[in-house]
């Protein structure tokens, strides 16, 4: 039998246990944190003063009877859990060439999250910035490189990134799946593990010394889509304080899918690999199904109007002022797509130019488009092809959330246009173009240029980034990303025929955005499209 401890040692045992800060009790002692499934210990960074807890599971892992069902809650541990190592990334395709995981292998079993925070904090007071990486819904993970959140929590923030199912297991429709829905609702489910991420965050985070009334969903391409859904969605809105979109949103011409179209592509893939029920489809190996969805990123799934997680489409949410009335900060970069793909590689004369406008919007608006996007020389061939091609891609439908959440959603909005190119190579060669890259304003925003290897940064490089992340950051913390030593940065308003916006690069300043009658003419001519 256990001998019961001498009563000066219970005593001593007692305060240990009463600590608010046990990670206060030895320098290089593993953080602990006390959550509603069980406790977990992390790592200490004493030389970034933070602590780190990596693969925490918010819901339990979606597989067998549970794939393509809504997340379910984490079954609770004894004992401590370590919260060393990144989890699994979720199933996914090699696709994306600019992607670097630390995660642990890939599995169906892969909705974790990962948190930093200071390790000096109290309780419950820090802001907190919630991440969700892009890759088109098709890949990306919590763990890469780009997305690490150590640099914004020394600047007072607990940074938290989410892994979420993708492809064909997050976004399948099936009659089956409707008919066996409370909800008659199938797809989505990406948006439901952010959602039940969201809760988890809410009901967990002061453990890590996070506010949950003061919460900023942030996200870029197919994660800054993700926050306008979030916004939108009667079962998220709630959630969150303050809004960060970088480059992409499901308005304009990248709405969701409609329901029918996705229930049918569902169908087709139920088909194509010789499932006969919704039974045999769960039973079948994850690998067999990622082979059957082939090595393109066309075609794929993509989020739907299902009738419960977006309820009718985020076009008409927004319209009536139904979405999230929060701060939003969103933006695209100068170079989201280039003149040489619109061309086909031709050369950028006019002739070309103008076939090529043609056969992307029709002959019935080339005239009008050519207007709006003149192509009279080389010159504006090049600038012109560039500007269409960006906005074609995910520009107009970024500038469509920002009008619709400034007309409609009674908070300040702040308007971005990132235009620093990546230098050159560390090998010396050097990318297309003259812009910002789709996706080249991460390491920047989130302070992790040293995280990316590829690139031969320069002090200018540094600057923009201390910039950006500081407006990142200013507003993380209180829905203005205005600060001292930052240049002035106007809430979007109209101005001299346009609406105010910030350039950011490396010369950072406000001018007057005249581009709404471009992605006018968008809203009537482009056809529906979708990732």
């Amino acid at each position: 039998m256990r001998k019961a401890l001498p009563c000066s040692c219970r005593v001593l045992l007692g305060l240990v246990l009463a600590s608010p800060a046990p990670w206060a009790m030895a320098a290089d002692a593993a953080p602990m944190a006390h959550v509603d499934s069980g406790s977990l210990s992390g790592l200490h960074d004493a030389g970034k003063g933070l602590d780190e807890f990596k693969g925490i599971p918010y819901a339990a892992p979606p597989m067998g009877a549970l794939r393509w069902k809504p997340p379910q809650a984490v079954v609770a541990w004894s004992g401590v859990r370590a919260a060393d190592r990144f989890g699994p990334r979720c199933m996914q395709r090699p696709l994306y060439g600019d992607m670097v995981f630390r995660s642990n292998g890939m599995s169906e079993d892969c909705l974790y999250l990962n948190v930093w925070t200071p390790a000096q904090r109290e309780k419950g007071k820090l802001p907190v910035l919630v991440y969700f990486y892009g890759g088109s819904l098709l890949a990306g993970d919590g763990s890469e490189l780009r997305y690490d959140g150590a640099s914004l929590a020394q600047r007072g923030i607990v940074t938290v990134t989410v892994n979420y199912r993708l492809d064909v297991f997050g976004l399948l429709a099936l009659p089956a799946l409707t008919a066996e829905s409370p909800q008659h609702a199938a797809g989505n489910y990406s948006l439901m593990d952010m959602t039940a991420a969201l809760h988890w965050v809410h009901d967990n985070i002061a453990a890590f010394g996070g506010d949950p009334a003061q919460i900023t969903i942030g996200g870029e391409s197919s994660g800054s889509m993700a926050v306008s859904a979030l916004m939108a969605s009667p079962l998220s809105k709630e959630l969150m304080q303050r809004a960060i979109g970088e480059s992409g949103a499901v308005l304009g011409n990248l709405k969701p899918m409609p329901f029918a179209e996705a229930e049918q592509k569902g169908t087709d893939f139920m088909r194509k690999v010789g499932a006969r029920s919704l039974a045999e489809l769960r039973a079948m190996p994850a690998d067999t199904l990622m082979k059957a969805l082939g090595t393109s990123d066309s075609g794929g799934f993509d989020m739907t109007i299902d009738g419960a997680v977006l309820p009718r489409s985020p076009e008409a949410i927004y319209a009536a002022g139904e979405q999230a009335h929060i701060p939003l900060l969103v933006g695209s970069n100068s170079q989201e797509g280039y003149y040489a793909g619109l061309l086909d590689q031709r050369a950028p004369t006019p002739g070309n130019y103008r076939d090529a406008v043609q056969k992307l919007l029709g002959e019935a608006h080339v005239d009008e488009a050519l207007r709006l996007y003149p192509g009279n020389n080389e010159a504006q061939v090049k600038a012109s092809g560039t500007a269409l091609s960006a906005d074609q891609f995910i520009a107009f439908s970024t500038w469509r959330w920002m009008d619709a959440q400034y007309r409609t959603g009674n908070a300040p909005v702040y308007y971005y246009y990132f235009e620093q190119p990546r230098p050159a190579k560390r090998d010396g060669s050097a990318g297309a173009g003259t812009g910002a890259v789709h996706s080249g304003e991460i390491e920047y925003a989130l302070g992790n240029l040293d995280g990316n290897a590829v690139y031969a940064w320069t002090p200018t490089d540094r600057r923009v980034s201390a910039t950006m992340e500081g407006y990142w950051a200013n507003f993380i913390k209180t829905g203005n990303p205005n600060g001292a030593g930052l240049p002035h940065w106007p809430a979007v308003a109209e101005k001299d025929g346009g609406l105010l916006r910030q350039a950011i690069g490396a010369d950072t300043h406000g001018f007057v955005d005249r581009n709404a009658s471009r992605y006018e003419f968008l809203q009537r001519v482009e056809p529906d499209a979708h990732l």
